[in-house]
């Protein structure tokens, strides 16, 4: 019996001293969250990846074929050295000026838009460019997220068209609802053949656990001064006056949603298309969400024959608590704080 006790005090004492580092390591992290974003432009030059690699499969091919495919072996060079321009060309053409730059961006979108703060260090350095680049290529990958992130994340984009670069945004997989907010700020949106585009609605869904609690004599009290200052919220009694405000709410931004996309896209038949349904690539084309049906890789290497392609990527660098502890602290007090503390407003999604 004293060794069940002695063991079972032994492991009191193991999860007290894993709480307290979880603690230590969460307090840590959410301060580190309050510092500025640190981190440096990577820039890959994509042009030159791209002659590497066609210049690597001519060499393959030549060492594999026979005597007899010699012939087509010169056909399949002088195709792939035109794919490619090869470095050949670019001595031959030394006296001409040199191809215009492309700038190629990335965006991942989680419910958050994280990747935000990169976009908007991505894009101030395209702006401060001299010469200004040809043209921004955007690889849009995003289901939508949070209202407030994604309006920040497609004024970001807003940002080109004002200081006049044009934009094209390629959809290989789905650009729905805050991402076709962002796909709509280009100049030219072009989605593969099945690629989910539209969901212009917004949605909001709410946990109430208020009978729960008063079943186990829970009081909650939430004081506020203005009468909408909380609308519904977790642990409170909502009520109808708070429900029909928050329907309200959301027509609101349903509203200012289809107005953003007007102006960026005016002859795009709202009625039909802001219902919250989605379309495929090639039925958004036919109902104008898209102007052109095909791959990030065919427009890639479209683009690449005139031109010379290089990817930006801001590399945010993390400091010791936030590599060590960020998931730990999401995991534990982030998620539990940000339950009992939010806004409706974070419950609402494009």
């Amino acid at each position: 019996m004293e060794i069940l006790i002695d063991y079972g005090v032994f492991l009191l004492q193991t999860l007290t001293i894993v709480l307290a580092v979880i603690v230590v390591i969460a307090a840590s992290t959410r301060a580190s969250k309050g510092e500025s974003a640190r981190g440096s432009l990577q820039v890959t030059n994509l042009s030159e990846r791209l002659e590497k690699q066609t210049s690597a499969v001519a060499k393959q091919i030549e060492q594999s074929v026979t005597q007899s495919d010699r012939s087509r072996l010169a056909r399949i060079k002088a195709w792939i050295t035109n794919l490619g321009k090869k470095s050949s060309d670019t001595t031959q053409n030394a006296t001409h000026e040199p191809k215009p730059v492309i700038i190629v961006l990335e965006f991942k979108g989680d419910m958050k838009a994280s990747q935000v703060n990169g976009l908007r260090e991505e894009i101030s350095e395209i702006i401060r460019m001299d010469p200004k680049p040809a043209r921004v290529i955007l690889k849009l990958t995003s289901p939508g997220g949070l209202v407030y992130a994604y309006g920040l994340a497609g004024s970001q984009l807003a940002r080109l068209k004002e200081h006049e670069i044009p934009l094209t945004a390629c959809v290989d997989t789905v650009a729905a609802s805050g991402g076709y907010m962002m796909a709509v700020c280009a100049d030219e949106i072009i989605a593969a053949p099945f690629a989910v585009l539209g969901s212009i609605g917004v949605v909001a869904q709410i946990p109430n656990i208020n009978r729960l609690l008063k079943r186990n004599d829970v009081d909650v009290e939430l004081h506020t001064a203005g009468a909408h200052k909380r609308t519904l919220t977790v642990l409170g009694e909502n009520t109808p006056e708070g429900r029909k405000k928050f329907k309200e709410d959301l027509e609101q931004t349903h509203h200012l949603f289809k107005d953003w996309i007007a102006q960026r896209r005016p002859d795009l038949d709202l009625n039909q298309v802001a219902d919250g349904s989605i379309f495929y690539g090639s039925d958004a084309l036919t109902h104008g969400l898209c102007d052109r049906v095909a791959t990030s890789d065919d427009v890639m290497m479209e683009y690449a024959a005139e031109h010379r392609l290089f990817e930006l990527k801001w590399i945010e660098k993390k400091s010791f608590a936030q590599r060590l502890g960020r998931d730990t602290a999401d995991g534990a007090m982030d998620r539990l704080e940000s339950l009992l503390t939010r806004r409706a407003e974070d419950f609402t999604r494009l």
